[in-house]
């Protein structure tokens, strides 16, 4: 279960990294639904692994980018 959580918070890492690459080299729209799901997944995952390891200024940070991220999709597919 450990390396599952690990492996989690470093897919976050690259996929909000990732994202932000992919808008920033205009590659992904910002209001596209993949880079939405790129931010939701990723901020879950360094959320889940923040919480774990008991260091709650960015599982809190990150908890704030995936309701953002919610709200964005909500936006994109209603």
């Amino acid at each position: 279960m450990r390396k599952l959580i690990e492996f989690y918070g470093w897919y976050g890492t690259v996929a909000i990294i990732g994202a932000y690459f992919l808008v920033s080299f205009s590659l992904l729209s910002a209001e596209s639904l993949s880079y939405q799901l790129l931010n939701l997944t990723g901020a879950l995952g360094i959320s889940v692994v923040s919480y774990h390891k008991k260091v709650f200024q960015p599982a809190v940070l990150n908890l704030i980018w995936f309701l953002i991220a919610l709200l964005a999709i909500l936006k994109i597919i209603l």
